[in-house]
């Protein structure tokens, strides 16, 4: 079969598009011939080694899978030969077949597509776990969202209309804070002068919980605009800096800063998780959220596709197809 592979850690325009063996069938897991598969930000992190997952090399990238199941293991019981899944792993997704563990598999409703189930896997899945398993979003508080174009900006503003909070997104033109409009926003701002933007739209309250997929210089300006017994997210590091934290903010604000690491979430929480992708699931069959599909590329592009990411260049999901 054809795969991406990372030969070594480096450059994102080192990795192969390449034939590989076939994956082999392990007694707990099932194999997908693969339609669909989501890139996230953390796959281009994972080729050049900045990621917080070291695996050993040459490895293939990719994280979320859509497909067909077209081998099961021995002690599989929840999947058949021809079902509809979409499926999460650490590794193995950039490929045309791929293994993934039946804990980490869900069923796609009928009316689902492909390219929508991923989306909903880990973009969706880490904004519907940062809000209301982290952050305890509630009912009238105000949800600023940064990156608000991006797939987990897009997925944390429509998540936090139907959670009840009034949602600002924030993007850096004109064109994605349109795109965070349209994906239901009700304010949307550019990064300069946000703080006193804020402040004013709050009437000098603050801001009760901020979702930051971001980090860099903005972290230190959310971290002054946070309500009292605010929560401020911590998704990821998309400017490419780690930010440091001024903790005598969070003394006198009395606002919490909340790490969002969905991976160990499911991994380590699986019976949460599940539920929690049951509840997308059923958002989604309702119409209450859409993933943005901006772009579909062949598999051979995967360098391309990344490179595109991480520049913050993409707006919304992009889709590999084998």
């Amino acid at each position: 079969m054809k795969a991406i592979v990372c030969n070594n850690f480096g450059p994102i325009k080192d990795i192969q598009y390449k034939d590989v063996e076939d994956p082999k069938i392990e007694d707990n897991s099932i194999i997908i011939d693969v339609k669909s598969i989501g890139v996230n930000f953390p796959d281009g992190l994972l080729v050049q080694g900045k990621y917080q997952l070291k695996p050993e090399t040459p490895f293939t990238p990719g994280m979320e899978v859509a497909g067909q199941v077209i081998e099961i293991g021995s002690n599989v019981s929840k999947f058949k030969i021809g079902d509809r899944v979409v499926g999460q792993s650490q590794l193995g997704g950039y490929a045309e077949k791929a293994l993934v563990k039946e804990s980490s598999v869900f069923n796609i409703p009928e009316k689902m597509s492909f390219d929508d189930s991923c989306a909903l896997l880990c973009a969706y899945g880490t904004s519907h776990y940062a809000l209301k398993q982290r952050g305890n979003l509630k009912k009238g508080e105000l949800l600023v969202v940064l990156g608000a174009s991006g797939s987990t900006g897009i997925a944390a503003i429509q998540i936090g209309k139907i959670m009840g909070a009034k949602v600002i997104g924030v993007a850096s033109t004109e064109e994605k804070q349109k795109i965070a409009k349209e994906s239901g926003a009700d304010i949307t701002l550019g990064y300069d002068n946000l703080k006193e933007e804020l402040k004013a739209i709050s009437n000098g309250k603050g801001v009760d919980v901020i979702f930051d997929p971001v980090g860099g210089d903005i972290f230190d300006t959310m971290a002054r605009t946070m309500a009292r017994y605010g929560r401020l997210l911590v998704i990821g590091f998309a400017s490419g800096t780690i930010p440091k934290l001024a903790v005598n903010l969070a003394l006198v604000k009395e606002f919490s800063v909340v790490g969002v690491f969905w991976g160990a979430f499911s991994r380590s929480q699986p019976d949460d998780y599940a539920k929690n992708m049951i509840e997308l699931f059923e958002w989604h069959q309702k119409g209450l959220v859409k993933p943005l599909i901006e772009e579909h590329f062949n598999l051979s592009k995967a360098a391309i596709v990344l490179e595109k990411i991480l520049s913050r260049g993409a707006k919304g999901k992009v889709i590999l197809n084998p």
